[in-house]
């Protein structure tokens, strides 16, 4: 299976805010808002970072 840099970073902060979620929160629906909250913070962290050094190298 062949990933792509972007599918790579959704699939990565998908697993990883499920696990935030868990570990960091003790009701359910607590759980899923932190979760949704990590991924987009994941998300446009990454995308904040990608421009941020592509402005660098040009």
């Amino acid at each position: 299976m062949m990933l792509s840099h972007f599918s790579a970073m959704i699939l990565f902060s998908f697993f990883a805010s499920i696990v935030f979620g868990i570990t960091q929160r003790s009701e359910t629906q607590k759980m899923i808002r932190f979760a949704a909250f990590c991924f987009v913070l994941f998300v446009g962290g990454t995308i904040a970072a990608g421009w941020v050094m592509w402005l660098v190298k040009h």
